[in-house]
């Protein structure tokens, strides 16, 4: 495949309720928009994707939201140029591998050059600006050749490029494919449903204020509305009572409407295991119900893992623990399972070849996998959720646009509705059809 042109817009969008990302707080979001034009033997093909440009977790900083905001889309304008002149030819997986490696450090350096250093564009943010390029690689490919986007990983079409050449320590990967670790996807997913710090769970929390339009506010009419099994709990990560107060009155709703599944989000806030511990052993004995039914810790300790090298063995002996922000690519995940990380949450945002890269080298050394949200709307959602088919999770797959910005998706939820609204506590697939990411259409969507 070779690409002819590359395209770049963005669409905003506005949230229903505030979604609160660790001590900062997201009301609206742009989502970058991309469209690749690509051509092999005489035919031509044009791959979409979208990723939204979540400012509060991208780029936690005391600047300004709006100077971030304008930052991450000027980087997304500039990425635009570069790719155009060094993505070259080949598999999406070879050349977007090959990009991230050769030239997104470069991009990001001359973007933060002569600022300071709080000032400075984070390679999380950077690896989201890349994202949707990266994802319509694998559309545009897929739509070339007639084949889907997550069936184009096994030697027939990557060839002499095994997993030998992109990870290490490189004898584990010799004459294995990212095929050998997908698994045939189930056409229905489980669904997470995100309760947000500032998410009123009780009738006395309501102020007035709330949306009425028609969708539900109250936890209790989201679990029942939408059937659901799952719940990711956020929390603060630096007010140990308002958490254990927090994760036991939520817990004590699930029980209540038979949820099963529970987990915790810690914000990136905790910088010791004790706290996380101490909230589990209050939990484990007191609550012992409530403990039983969390499945998993999520990401407790701050993004920049390098710099924040705690051994957190004591946290994963309690609960499976499972690194996101800090998984920027498989070299952290290898890091993070040296200081105690079990398992690891994958995220499209964070581009599909690093997403993918990361899912073979877990797998490879037993660490376990969920998909977590970047609440994708729109075009987004689709790889989102088809990398938590493919990838095969402890259970299902996060997804909470519905919650935020519904309206966002309404006229993708025509085309896919079991794809934009959760029912029975399941998001079902079976619509994605076609090449590529089957968008059936939905690409065209302005």
């Amino acid at each position: 495949m070779k690409v002819t042109g590359i395209s770049l817009s963005f669409v905003p969008v506005i949230t229903r309720v505030p979604l609160k990302f660790g001590d900062q707080t997201l009301t609206e979001v742009r989502c970058a928009r991309v469209a690749i034009e690509a051509g092999d033997a005489g035919r031509s093909a044009t791959g979409w994707a979208e990723t939204p440009l979540s400012v509060a977790w991208v780029w936690p900083s005391s600047l300004g939201y709006r100077e971030r905001e304008e930052r991450l889309q000027e980087f997304c304008e500039k990425l635009r140029g570069d790719l155009e002149s060094h993505l070259g030819e080949g598999h999406p997986f070879v050349i977007g591998h090959r990009y991230i490696e050769d030239r997104l450090h470069d991009c990001l350096q001359e973007e933060n050059a002569g600022r300071e250093a709080d000032a400075h564009m984070p390679h999380l943010a950077a690896l989201v600006c890349l994202s949707a390029f990266d994802l319509a690689l694998y559309d545009a490919f897929g739509k070339l050749h007639n084949v889907g986007a997550f069936e184009c990983l096994d030697k027939q079409w990557l060839g002499d490029h095994d997993l030998s050449h992109f990870l290490e320590p490189a004898d584990q990967f010799i004459a294995k494919y990212p095929a050998d670790y997908l698994v045939e996807p189930a056409m229905t997913q489980p669904v997470w449903h995100l309760v947000g710090g500032l998410d009123p769970i009780k009738e006395s929390e309501l102020t007035g204020g709330e949306p009425d339009d028609g969708y539900p506010v109250l936890l209790r009419d989201w679990i029942q509305r939408d059937g659901l099994q799952c719940l990711k709990i956020k929390l603060r990560g630096n007010d140990l009572e308002w958490d254990f107060q927090r994760l036991v009155e939520i817990g004590q709703i699930a029980l209540e409407e038979g949820v099963t599944h529970l987990t915790t989000d810690f914000n990136c806030m905790v910088t010791d295991p004790a706290y996380v511990n101490e909230i589990l052993d209050r939990t484990a004995a007191d609550y012992r119900e409530i403990f039983d039914r969390i499945v998993y810790v999520e990401q407790p300790f701050p993004y920049d893992l390098e710099a924040n090298q705690i051994d957190v063995h004591s946290v994963s002996e309690r609960k499976p623990l499972f690194m996101d922000e800090s998984a920027h690519d498989w070299r952290f995940v290898r890091l993070g399972r040296e200081l105690g990380w079990t398992s690891v949450a994958l995220k499209t945002c964070k581009t599909l070849t690093g997403a993918i890269l990361s899912l073979c080298w877990a797998k490879e050394h037993d660490m376990t996998l969920m998909v977590q949200d970047l609440t994708n709307p729109r075009l987004a959602q689709v790889p989102h959720v088809l990398l938590a088919a493919y990838a095969g999770t402890i259970c299902g797959v996060e997804s909470n646009s519905m919650q935020f910005y519904p309206e966002a998706s309404s006229e993708f939820l025509k085309v896919h509705p079991g794809l934009y609204q959760r029912r029975n506590g399941i998001l079902d697939l079976s619509t994605l059809n076609g090449p590529g990411f089957g968008y059936a259409g939905v690409e065209f969507l302005s």
